[in-house]
Formats: C-alpha cells, structure tokens, sequence
C-alpha cells in the first residue's frame, strides 16, 4: 500500500530523548517499510527514517529557539499532504482534530489516531460535528469521555521487538520514566519509595509549563542519593535502567490513555505497579506483569510482592501483546477497510 504517515512536527520522528506520540509514529513507520509497503513520512527534517521522509520543518520545534507559533509548521504541513494526496491509498494522521475540517473534503481515505487525552470539555462539540471521520483509540478507555466519536478500532502501541530487552543486571531500586508534571504524581512516587525504604531513580525531563511544579513540589524532594533525579535518557539507556529496576512506579492522577512506560518496562521484564486509572487495567495484567493499586498504601504492598512474579513471564507477555509487528498488522487491516469502503475498485490493494 501507498501510506502517508503524518507526525507532529513538536519532537522527531523518532524523538531524541523524551516523547510518546513521535516515537510510536517511528515504530509504526519502520515497520510498515519492513512489511514492503511504501510508506511516505511527513514529520521534522531532523526525522531519521527508512521511509520517505518529507520534511516539514527544518528541525523538531521543541529545538527551534526562534519559533515564535508552533500552529503554523503544522499547518502547513496539512496543506501540503492535502496537494499531494491522490498520490497515496491512505492518509494516517496523528494530530488530534486538527486534519479533519481539510481531509474530510478529500477522495483519499484518512485516519485519525487519538494519542491524547479526550476529557476537555472543547472536545466534544467538535467530534460531534465531524461524526463520520474514522478515528482509532490507543486504549477502549481512552473513549469513554467521547462515547458517540466514531471510532472504528482500538489498535494499543507496540514496540520493535529487540528495542528493549532484558539485561543481566541486579534489581536495587524503584524507577519512574516520562515527564515530571502534576498528573504523573513523581511524589507519590517518591514517597512510596521512602515508606518501602527502597531508592528511586527518575528518569524524566521536565517541560517548560511544569517548571514551576518542579522548583517548588519536586525539587525539594530528591535528596540525590536516596531519590535521584538522572534527567531525560533515550532508548539505548533504557533497557539498563529498567532492568535495574525492582519496579517501575507509575502512580498517575489522570485517564491515561495508553502508557508507553508501562510495556518499555515489559520489554525488559520489569515488574509494573500502577494506580487504576485510564488503560492501565487494559495494558497492566495484575499479577503477571505487574499490581494495579488505588493508593499508596497498595503500591507500598506491592513492592513487597514484586519478587514472585516472573521477569522472563513479563518479557513474553510484551513479546506476545506488544509489539510494533501486531501493531502495523491491525493498522494495515484498517487502512483496508478504509480503501474498499472508499474505492471498491481497489479493493485488491495490497
């Protein structure tokens, strides 16, 4: 199939450090290209990939110290797939909304994949308005705020499957991965880890807007022995990382809607406990591969209970539930659907 892969032009595709969205965009991307189907990537120039990249912007606008409107590439970006789109069987976008008004006057079929949070109260009006554009979940809970959205699929993330793997090293403390803002809730975490007497190490950037959170929530907290905060790491330092670790914490406040942290830890056969919010009952399986808790007295307990479940257990349930193979195979089912719904002539695209 002819595929365009359209990514937020905010981080790379992939990311160099920290970033969810664009890092999905580049698993799902690369795996398409290594299915032989012809995948065209629109996304950041400073984007590396096997597919035909289209640079949007000279660089991710995260780094672009100059940029003044970040809706505007975006924008753009739009306009130009729109030019171009009898030249694909399919247009998969990643933004949200932000595509529909000028895709849906298009004859080309197109997909929207929802990575974000759905609860605004901004949203519903125009997910009603625009009740015929196809969209895909990353979690069935990710839709309950937007129960009459037309989704068409649940399709969860995956990852490469020699990505993250397990590494031989001893388990001496606790981790947390991501992003350093309210709703992650670090200091649940970092006071789950005092209270158990385990370490944490916190691997986590810190975003401009939760700056302040930090300076006067966080920063106080990390003594940088007992709790150290290491910074941003990319995907070669992960797998040591989340070896090392006992667990991964993942204490959120908020309905997440998938979770990458949570199968990065699978991937290298790390225990996960996470609070019952958004996907973790769909990602999480309690007792297997890791503890679903409702507070810090739960997780406190399941950090003493993370010793008997299986490391190499937890590696085959990502190996057999998460990976970016399953996750380009449900995708290319649905860029199917969508060509021989619009083009029944071309049903036998391939």
């Amino acid at each position: 199939m002819r595929i365009a892969q359209i990514a937020p032009l905010t981080e790379a595709v992939p990311p160099k450090l920290y970033g969810g969205t664009e890092r999905v965009v580049s698993f799902l991307t690369e795996e398409l290209v290594s299915m032989g189907h012809d995948v065209t990537l629109f996304a950041s120039g400073d984007s590396v990939t096997r597919a035909q990249l289209e640079p949007m912007h000279p660089c991710a606008l995260r780094f672009d110290r100059s940029l003044r409107d970040a809706i505007a590439p975006h924008m753009l970006m739009l306009e130009k797939v729109a030019r171009r789109a009898d030249e694909f069987d399919v247009l998969h976008c990643h933004l949200d909304y932000w595509s529909f008004s000028l895709f849906t006057r298009l004859d080309t079929p197109f997909v929207t994949t929802m990575h974000g949070r759905l609860d605004l109260p901004e949203h519903a009006p125009v997910y009603d308005y625009f009740s015929d554009t196809p969209l895909v979940s990353i979690s069935d809970a990710q839709r309950a705020p937007l129960p009459n959205a037309p989704f068409i699929a649940t399709v969860q993330h995956g990852l490469p499957a020699g990505l993250l793997t397990p590494q031989r090293v001893p388990q001496r403390y606790l981790a947390f991965l991501g992003r350093i803002c309210p709703e992650k809730r670090v200091d649940r975490a970092i006071r789950i880890a005092r209270a158990t007497g385990i370490p944490l190490k916190i691997a986590a950037k810190v975003d401009r807007v939760d700056q302040e959170y930090f300076e006067t929530t966080i920063r106080p907290m990390i003594d940088g022995t007992f709790i150290q905060h290491i910074g941003e790491i990319n995907d070669a330092e992960k797998p040591e990382f989340l070896s090392g670790a006992i667990a991964l914490l993942m204490p959120i406040d908020w309905p997440e809607p998938f979770g990458l942290v949570m199968i990065e830890a699978m991937a290298c056969g790390t225990p996960v406990i996470a609070y019952n919010w958004g996907s973790v009952p769909e990602v999480i399986e309690d007792g297997l591969t890791g503890f679903i808790v409702d507070d810090e007295a739960g997780a406190c307990a399941a950090v003493q209970r993370v010793g008997s479940l299986s490391r190499q257990a937890i590696r085959r349930r990502f190996e057999q539930r998460f990976t970016a193979r399953r996750m380009a195979e449900d995708y290319i089912m649905l860029y199917r659907r969508l060509v021989a719904r619009a083009r029944p002539a071309l049903r036998a695209v391939t």
